[in-house]
């Protein structure tokens, strides 16, 4: 593997690579972020006045915290997991930054795991790929715990290979013997296409998408930047697929196959009163997913998940709103029968306080790469 390119710098000629560079930043990904919030915020309160209550959705998922709305550890979702599920999850460890001697924890947490360099550090308290970091030696690892916040838990997780990503967004209703897929999102991971010419640098500089990595200060590419990549080549300049770092959300909704829907229903129905949420996994093709096969789960989120695939640019205003806003309303109900079940929501003091902490961490977490 070249050292410029430590993610992968890949000869031109794969056409779905060079088709998700060259999409257009999509009309949702233009607005500003408190924009977009607006309407979603307009609907939440709607739907909490109709219900009774606007925490409800933290009863969906009564075995996390605030049901995964806010504020959770990612490390929960995994506690709740019976073998079944845990035998689809990639190799994690847990472990609390004490500063000294941090490294050795670590360490022997990696070896009584089975993980080895290169791996995944991520905040346990984390949202939108904030604090990610791929970790490749002793001394990255160090450099990390000494950047991270004191008394915070970190998953070190093992650094799965494939580029394939999704988000496979699954509903069940209390009682109901079986779930739904409701959508897939695929991440493509931020690309440059090398021309000889330019750095990267002045590549990620140049383009509409790609210009958003490292401009909150949080993000930072996984590579040289100064580096000239040659003319044709495709280089993978960030770990996290995030939009926010100049990532492309796909709807993927089309790979949802009867197959599909039942690796996932067996998996959620082997976790604690999981009913809404999505699963991030990695995976080895297309064709092996949508049969239900040949993908590995890196992390789960509750209620507080994001319908992202109507993020996708072939999607206009209004179409992406519907897909929000019909998540959002599935949440709602889930979360309303989960109350006539006799499960309290927390308080909007509880889930304020929750969110106030989870964003003061992402504040303090190494930037993301």
């Amino acid at each position: 593997m070249d050292r410029h390119y430590p993610a992968g710098a890949i000869e031109a000629t794969d056409g779905e690579l060079l088709t998700a560079v060259a999409r257009p930043v999509g009309q949702l990904e233009r607005l500003p972020k408190w924009l977009i919030l607006v309407p979603m915020i307009i609907q939440w309160l709607w739907l909490g006045i109709l219900y009774r209550s606007v925490t409800l959705p933290s009863t969906a998922n009564p075995a996390i915290l605030a049901g995964g709305l806010v504020g959770e550890g990612k490390a929960e979702y995994f506690a709740t997991m019976g073998l079944r599920a845990l035998a689809t999850v990639a190799r994690f460890t847990l472990i609390t930054n004490e500063g000294a001697g941090g490294l050795s924890v670590a360490k022997l947490a990696m070896s009584d795991a089975m993980l080895a360099f290169p791996i995944i550090a991520k905040p346990d308290i984390g949202w939108c790929g904030f604090g990610v970091r791929l970790i490749r030696s002793d001394t990255e690892l160090t450099s990390y715990l000494e950047h991270f916040p004191l008394g915070e838990r970190i998953v070190l997780q093992c650094f799965l290979p494939q580029d394939g990503e999704a988000g496979i967004f699954y509903v069940r209703m209390p009682g109901a013997t079986k779930g739904r897929l409701i959508g897939i999102l695929l991440r493509h991971f931020p690309r440059i296409v090398g021309d000889g010419v330019r750095s990267i640098a002045e590549l990620i500089a140049a383009s509409p998408r790609l210009h958003r990595l490292g401009r909150d200060g949080l993000s930072e590419a996984c590579c040289d930047t100064a580096a000239i990549p040659p003319a044709g080549h495709v280089v993978r300049i960030s770990t996290v697929g995030s939009t926010r770092v100049g990532g492309l959300y796909e709807d993927g909704s089309d790979l949802i196959t009867p197959a599909l829907t039942d690796a996932i229903d067996a998996i959620a129905q082997d976790m604690t009163e999981f009913h809404i949420g999505r699963f991030d996994v990695r995976f080895d093709s297309a064709a092996a997913l949508a049969r239900g096969a040949g993908f590995t789960i890196i992390e789960v989120n509750g209620s507080g998940s994001e319908a992202v695939h109507a993020w996708d640019p072939k999607f206009s205003l209004r179409q992406a709103f519907a897909i929000v806003f019909a998540k959002q309303r599935v949440l709602f109900a889930i979360s309303h029968a989960m109350r006539c079940r006799g499960h309290r929501p927390v308080g909007i003091r509880k889930l304020t306080q929750l969110f106030l902490r989870q964003h003061h961490l992402i504040g303090r977490y190494p930037p993301s790469n």
